[in-house]
C-alpha cells in the first residue's frame, strides 16, 4: 500500500506528484553529495491544490508530504518515494512527523497571528526529515492580512521548505499567491471509485458503500460519514423531505426552523465534546487552584478561548446548514434530470417517489428557480445574513417555484 492509494480517481494528479517526489528525492541527494541541481526538476517550493469539495485536495497534499519524507531503502534501488510503510511515510500520514505541519481551522477564518507563526516555522531547517512541509487545508479562509503575510514566505522560501495550499478554486486564493504556486486541479472522483475505497479501506458493506457514494455524488468524506453514521443518514432523510413540506406558509416556516435547529444541535454536540476539555486543559496550564479559582492575570487567556469556541460553534452551524443546502441542490438536480429526460444517473434513488412527485407537479423552469433559491441562501449566509431569515426566504421561494 503506497501513500497514493487513498487518492481516488486522480490518476493525472498522482502521476504529477509522484514525478515531483522523485525529483525532490534526487534534489536532496544532489545537495548532500555537492552535485549541481537539475534545472528541469518538476519539484517546486509552493503548490496549490484546487478542486470541488470531496475531491481529495487535502488527501493529495498529505500523500505528497509523505512521499517527500519517505526514507525507504528501496529508493536507492530505483524504488519510487512514497512506499507507505517507512517511518517517514507513516508518521506523515498519521500527523506525527516533526517536519510536517497540517493546518486546518474550526473557525471562520485564518488570521494574521496564526499565519505569522507558520511563516516563522517555515524558516526552520528540517529537524529529522528531508523537507519542512506546511500543509494548509483551508487556504481559502485566509484573511486578506494573513494572505499578505503568507505571500512574503512564498516569494522568498527557505531552501528546504515546501508550502501546500488547498482551496476549492483559484479565485479563493490571492492572485499574488497563486501566481507563485504550481497549480494542480482535482476533479470529483467517480462514484464507483469512491465506493471501492469505502469497501477496501473502511470495510463497509458493498451495498451501503455504493448507496453512500451515489447519494453524495462522489464526495469521499461525506460518503464515508453517511455510510458509517446513523445520525448522518437520519439528518439527510429529514432534509430530503423538505421539498414535500413547503406546500403552505406554515410548512415553509416550520421546515426552515427545523433546519436551523438541526444545525444548532450539531454545533452544540461538538461544543460538548471539545469545549469542556479545552477549558479544563487551559485552566490546568494556567495553574487553576482548588475550587476552580484562576490566578490573577489569566482572564485574558480564558476570554480568548471563549471567543475561539464561539467562532467555532458558528462555523459548525454554518457547515451543517451548508451540507443540508448541498443535499437540497442534489435533490432538485435529480428532479431536473427527470423532467428533461436526461441520462444522468439519479443520485437520490432512495427517495425516487418524492423525485417523481415533484417532477410531475412542476416544470423545469420552476426547478431551476428552486435551485437558484438554494444557491441564493448559501450566498446570503456568506454575507452574514441571519441564518433563520436566509433559510425562511429559501423555503418560501421553494414553495413559489
Amino acid at each position: 500500500m503506497t501513500v497514493w492509494d487513498d487518492l481516488v480517481g486522480q490518476d493525472r494528479v498522482r502521476e504529477q506528484l509522484a514525478a515531483a517526489a522523485r525529483d525532490a528525492d534526487a534534489l536532496v541527494t544532489a545537495v548532500s553529495d555537492g552535485k549541481p541541481l537539475d534545472q528541469g526538476s518538476k519539484m517546486t517550493h509552493a503548490w496549490l491544490f484546487t478542486g470541488p469539495p470531496g475531491s481529495g485536495r487535502s488527501t493529495a497534499a498529505r500523500a505528497f508530504a509523505a512521499a517527500l519524507q519517505c526514507t525507504s531503502p528501496d529508493r536507492a534501488l530505483g524504488g519510487a518515494p512514497g512506499c507507505g510503510f517507512c517511518d517517514g511515510c507513516h508518521t506523515s500520514l498519521v500527523g506525527t512527523h516533526a517536519d510536517v505541519e497540517v493546518i486546518r481551522t474550526d473557525l471562520l477564518s485564518i488570521g494574521v497571528k496564526e499565519t505569522r507563526d507558520l511563516v516563522r516555522r517555515a524558516q526552520l531547517s528540517p529537524a529529522v526529515g528531508r523537507w519542512q512541509v506546511i500543509v494548509m487545508e483551508d487556504a481559502d479562509r485566509l484573511t486578506e492580512g494573513a494572505g499578505n503575510v503568507l505571500l512574503k514566505a512564498v516569494e522568498e522560501p527557505a531552501p528546504r521548505t515546501v508550502w501546500m495550499l488547498c482551496a476549492p478554486s483559484l479565485e479563493d486564493v490571492l492572485p499574488t499567491i497563486r501566481s507563485r504556486c504550481r497549480h494542480l486541479t482535482l476533479s470529483t472522483p467517480p462514484v464507483e471509485a469512491v465506493a471501492d475505497v469505502l469497501i477496501r479501506r473502511d470495510g463497509i458493506d458493498p451495498e451501503r458503500a455504493h448507496n453512500a457514494a451515489r447519494a453524495t455524488q462522489g464526495h469521499i468524506g461525506r460518503a464515508r460519514r453517511l455510510a458509517t453514521d446513523e445520525r448522518a443518514r437520519a439528518r439527510r432523510a429529514a432534509v430530503l423531505k423538505v421539498p414535500l413540506r413547503v406546500a403552505d406558509v406554515g410548512g415553509c416556516l416550520k421546515a426552515a426552523q427545523e433546519l436551523i435547529d438541526t444545525a444548532t444541535d450539531d454545533a452544540k454536540q461538538l461544543a460538548e465534546e471539545v469545549d469542556a476539555k479545552e477549558t479544563e486543559d487551559l485552566k490546568a496550564a494556567l495553574g487553576a487552584v482548588a475550587g476552580g479559582r484562576m490566578p490573577r492575570g489569566t482572564a485574558g487567556a480564558m476570554k480568548e478561548l471563549e471567543d475561539k469556541q464561539k467562532r467555532r460553534k458558528t462555523r459548525t452551524q454554518r457547515d451543517s446548514l451548508d451540507l443540508a443546502l448541498t443535499e437540497l441542490t442534489g435533490f432538485y438536480r435529480d428532479v431536473l434530470a427527470l423532467q428533461l429526460g436526461s441520462k444522468l444517473a439519479i443520485a437520490n434513488v432512495d427517495v425516487q417517489d418524492s423525485l417523481d412527485r415533484i417532477a410531475e407537479s412542476s416544470t423545469p423552469a420552476q426547478t431551476l428557480r428552486r435551485i437558484e433559491s438554494v444557491i441564493a441562501c448559501r450566498e446570503a449566509m456568506d454575507r452574514n445574513v441571519a441564518p433563520l431569515l436566509a433559510v425562511e426566504a429559501m423555503t418560501m421561494a421553494l414553495r413559489a417555484g
